[in-house]
């Protein structure tokens, strides 16, 4: 837990990868993969299907019932990170300087780059004493970490010849090899490489952003919604399946790379101050988020304000998120039907 805590990429399912490798190998690892992610992404992919069939105003009353939902719960990661992950004044300060440049230059480049320049800025920072030593990796550790690197490096320069499967592959890897601090750092990097180009709508994608709340299971499950409504293909089941084996590769490089060595990693101090300043910029990226497209494309008067503070005011009184999203869309369909 303490070595998943520490990668980038979903926790929960990383702790799950770590297990199966421990107990069974490569295979088990794949197989605490499958059994702990497909039931939500099962759901989900109905939810997708719901999505594309439903019109008619109980349709557009569950939506906007999901959206407002989803704006409640994003607004409440956002609070949770920050108290969390931005504890001084120099952090809090790195995670408005990093919403405020996500907002004026918003590009998936611009979310990558905020990220890579406060992780470095943090392991530039010099420590005090001796030098943290680390153990040396082995060849097999190298292996995988150079493979994950050469993925990251390579897949943009491959999706330069516009195949559609490539691009998507690129998209979401780069998505699952960048997110720290949580599963809802998703949403600012896949809104960025998929609603701002026009891949998919922003309706669909925030409705849908707040049915994954409702869903047991990691977050990055939402990466097969949105795999299976891409506005091109591959999509549908093929989009899904590609969607989801690409965003959660990295952890599966990541984990296999560094788990007989993380105690080394766990204690550098240099590695420390990456991590904490880079999740510094991750709730910077959340807060933008929040203000844009969450907040400017759910919120079109006062009855919405109050009907997502009355939403947030629930999930801050410790109700599950999963009874508040169902609160939310049924309200929705009961005011579309009156």
């Amino acid at each position: 837990m303490a070595l998943c805590q520490f990668l980038p990429g979903p926790a929960s399912s990383q702790v799950g990868m770590a297990i199966g490798r421990l107990r069974a190998g490569y295979a088990g690892a794949l197989a605490a993969f499958i059994g702990f992610t497909l039931p939500s992404v099962l759901i989900l992919l109905a939810v997708a299907s719901g999505a594309t069939l439903l019109e008619g105003p109980v349709a557009g009353g569950a939506l906007h019932g999901l959206k407002l939902a989803a704006l409640a719960v994003v607004a409440q990661a956002v609070w949770a990170m920050a108290r969390t992950l931005t504890p001084d004044l120099q952090r809090r300060a790195l995670a408005l300087a990093a919403a405020l440049a996500a907002l004026l230059l918003p590009s998936a480049v611009t979310q990558v780059a905020i990220i890579l320049v406060a992780a470095l800025a943090g392991v530039a920072r010099p420590v005090p004493g001796p030098a943290d030593p680390l153990r040396p990796p082995t060849r097999s550790d190298l292996a995988w970490l150079a493979l994950g690197f050469a993925l990251l490096v390579g897949l943009p320069l491959l999706a330069l010849t516009d195949d559609p499967a490539i691009g998507l592959v690129d998209k979401f890897y780069r998505t699952g090899a960048l997110v720290f601090g949580g599963g809802h750092v998703v949403l600012p990097l896949l809104e960025a490489d998929f609603v701002t180009p026009g891949l998919i709508g922003r309706d669909a994608f925030l409705a849908g952003y707040g049915a994954a709340q409702a869903v047991p299971g990691p977050l990055f499950a939402f990466s097969a919604y949105v795999g299976a409504l891409h506005g091109q293909a591959p999509n549908g089941l093929a989009g899904a399946m590609l969607a989801l084996s690409a965003i959660y590769l990295p952890s599966f490089l990541l984990v296999f790379a560094t788990l007989d060595w993380w105690q080394g990693l766990r204690a550098n101090r240099r590695l420390r101050n990456g991590l904490d300043l880079a999740n510094a910029a991750v709730v910077g990226l959340l807060l933008a988020a929040l203000i844009d497209p969450v907040l400017a494309d759910t919120v079109t008067g006062w009855t919405d304000l109050a009907w997502a503070a009355a939403a947030l005011a629930l999930l801050v009184r410790k109700l599950s998120p999963p009874l508040v999203v169902v609160l939310s869309a049924a309200a929705g369909i009961g005011l579309a039907l009156l």
